[in-house]
């Protein structure tokens, strides 16, 4: 049978907040057993540092460019268009459900019409307010009593485990599985997770320099920050109770003897600074938008025993669009030529790198945007332009690791710039639809209430 697929999509959970990844206070004991006995992808990338466009950039393959979403999706707010943004693309679960797989989604969305299954989904359970204890579950299955007594904070997993209990047996599966805990605000947290935090150093997180680049905006402007202790300690214990949770799931697949056949995917939408630079957030947490690394850099886990080469920690730059290509191979999904040509993926797939093998030419940069601002990071410098008028960025990041120094002006790396810029302007040229460019945002629909191209000046009032 076709291997069946988890994958586990955080909220917030930035690449750093790992014991895996080299944190040294955090407590993550099954993300890093999944991560020692399986593949560990030290340099993967969101495309989009925030939540919405991340997602859809994992669910369609394609970037903003590409699917049209640019920004997070305020969808509490009725001025947003509350429609599914990603409705005309071709997304990974209708690929699989055309091949022969049972879908689910347990968990958040994000991408419009929460309260209304997307297409290719047999089973879906979205959770859009995580503390208004109200369900929106639509499963061709009976399930488990609606929960009681208030807010359930495990009910995506709860709700996960049904769709493992009542799938067809006789089908492969794949579940998509998203967790908030890691999302702001960050207060609330079990009190049985937070204790074990408050006497932490935290000193894998570094004395940061304010962002020189930008004003502080989004959730840097949260009272949160001004207790930085007790921040760090609610989101240490938020990637603690996920590591729990995700214990769960792969209790419930050695339970039905699933393990060896079911490739186990870790990953987040995007990366987040809680103090790193003096931002709290992601890349919106500055006007203008940064790309700074705890911002686009994202944990990826791939587990699967006896079909990937574990204990492995592969070097190689991807992203979520690679991700989107390595699943359907892995599965053995294959896309009509046509439909290659007429989406125009801009990623690849890096399959055989699981198992031990080589990629020949694997791309040495990866490439981002968020709404009129793109970047290219290659192993030493990422540039970062923002159309039509700047401000743009050049730090080198072997030199200024902590991307302080602006080099863009200075004569003397003129050519680097140029030469950076003509290998931007390509790669959007190639791949962008011209109707759903980024660089026609301020003719786009409007996502929320602080997109920077719109609203330069205005303090945030709307979090995601």
């Amino acid at each position: 049978m076709r291997p069946n697929v988890l994958v586990v999509f955080l909220d917030d959970h930035a690449q750093w907040a790992l014991g895996c990844y080299g944190n040294r206070e955090v407590q993550t004991p099954t993300l890093d057993y999944l991560a020692a006995t399986g593949v560990r992808m030290e340099n993967s990338f969101t495309p989009t540092p925030v939540c919405s466009p991340g997602r859809a950039a994992f669910l369609t393959g394609r970037l903003s460019s590409q699917h049209g979403v640019h920004d997070y999706l305020n969808v509490w707010n009725p001025e947003v268009d509350q429609r599914n943004w990603i409705a005309d693309e071709l997304t990974l679960p209708e690929i699989l459900r055309d091949n022969g797989y049972t879908t689910g989604l347990s968990g958040k969305w994000h991408l419009g019409r929460s309260f209304e299954r997307a297409p290719g989904f047999d089973f879906w359970y979205e959770l859009a307010d995580e503390h208004a204890n109200q369900e929106h579950l639509d499963s061709p299955w009976e399930h488990s009593p609606a929960f009681r007594g208030g807010y359930n904070r495990h009910a995506v997993t709860e709700r996960a485990i049904d769709f493992l209990r009542a799938r067809d047996e006789e089908k492969p599966f794949f579940l998509h599985v998203g967790y908030v805990s890691t999302h702001s605000p960050w207060e609330g947290r079990p009190e049985r997770y937070v204790s074990r935090y408050r006497r932490c150093d935290f000193d894998d997180i570094p004395d940061d320099a304010t962002y020189p680049f930008g004003r502080m905006a989004s959730e840097s402007l949260m009272p949160s920050r001004r207790d930085r202790r007790e921040t760090l300690a609610q989101y240490y214990a938020s990637a603690t109770e996920v590591d729990e949770q995700v214990g769960r799931l792969v209790d419930e697949l050695e339970t039905q003897g699933l393990r060896e056949n079911t490739l186990v995917v870790y990953t987040s939408d995007h990366g987040l600074n809680m103090g790193h630079h003096g931002i709290w957030g992601k890349g919106n947490g500055t006007k203008p938008y940064n790309m700074v690394e705890e911002s686009i850099r994202v944990p990826l886990i791939l587990n699967q025993p006896g079909a990937l080469l574990g204990d492995q920690s592969r070097t190689e730059m991807v992203t979520h669009c690679d991700l989107f290509q390595t699943i359907l191979e892995h599965t053995g999904v294959s896309l009509p030529a046509e439909t290659l040509a007429e989406r125009d993926y801009p990623g690849r797939s890096f399959a055989p790198l699981l198992g031990g093998g080589h990629v020949a030419e694997w791309p040495e940069e990866v490439y981002g945007e968020y709404g009129n601002l793109r970047m290219i990071r290659t192993r030493t410098h990422k540039l970062t332009l923002r159309y039509p008028d700047g401000p743009a960025e050049l730090v080198d990041l072997v030199a200024d690791p902590r991307e302080t120094v602006n080099l863009y002006a200075d004569p003397r790396y003129a050519e680097l710039v140029a030469e950076l810029t003509g290998r931007v302007e390509r790669y959007f040229g190639r791949y962008e639809d011209p109707v759903k460019s980024g660089l026609r945002v301020m003719e786009l629909p409007q996502h929320n209430m602080e997109e920077v191209w719109r609203f330069p000046d205005t303090d945030s009032i709307w979090w995601e």
